[in-house]
């Protein structure tokens, strides 16, 4: 026998990051990583003109069509590994890939274009998968009340909704704290379903209501 302790490897913990197109995932991984994140970003090209909807992210020139990485440092003892899931809809049969094994997610909401978080939010509701909304800034973006917001996705009183920037390290550091306290919650009360809201969100809904005036 050696006589040296054997030294604990950390707990890995998957988190997912989702919303919709342009919502900003990558930035937010980028934001915290401490490792060179892996992204599969790809041009936008006149091939998905009419396929991929860019109305209120016009600049954005290039988008997720895999998978984002990267992985944060927590303490000693528990290691994140963050996988950002494509925003667009033909993506979408990758989800199931990504999120297991996770333990929670963030989706992160552009007020500009709400409505493409239904399908996110719809996703882990039916998985009974622990999750916070983080409502990204965005320099253009009218600011609303957080509650506004809730109200308006038909989000549970129970899932955190928090303002976020997915530029800012600080801010997207406070945003996975927020969810970690929501896993652990969740399994203290014996890993119930997330409350949820609003079955079929999204269906006929304008983007109008309760979020732009």
């Amino acid at each position: 026998m050696s006589g040296r302790s054997e030294k604990a490897a950390p707990l890995a913990v998957k988190i997912v990051i989702s919303g919709g197109l342009g919502v900003g995932k990558t930035t937010f991984i980028g934001a915290i990583s401490e490792i060179e994140p892996l992204d599969t970003e790809a041009a936008i090209t006149q091939v998905s003109v009419g396929v991929d909807s860019l109305v209120g992210v016009e600049n954005k020139t290039t988008t997720t069509v895999a998978l984002d990485f990267g992985r944060i440092t927590l303490d000693p003892s528990i290691v994140l590994y963050l996988f950002g899931t494509p925003g667009q809809d033909r993506f979408s049969f990758l989800w199931d890939d990504l999120v297991e094994g996770a333990l929670g997610s963030i989706v992160l909401v552009d007020t500009r274009r709400i409505e493409d978080s239904f399908p996110a939010l719809d996703f882990f509701e039916e998985r009974g998968m622990p999750f916070v909304l983080a409502v990204n800034h965005f320099d253009d973006a009218q600011q609303f009340a957080l509650e506004e917001v809730r109200e308006a996705l038909g989000i549970d009183g129970g899932v955190p909704v928090i303002a976020c920037d997915a530029r800012d390290r600080a801010s997207v550091r406070d945003v996975l704290a927020a969810l970690m306290d929501q896993v652990v919650l969740r399994h203290a009360a014996g890993g119930g379903g997330p409350g949820g809201g609003t079955p079929g969100r999204g269906r006929g809904w304008s983007a109008g209501r309760a979020v732009r005036p």
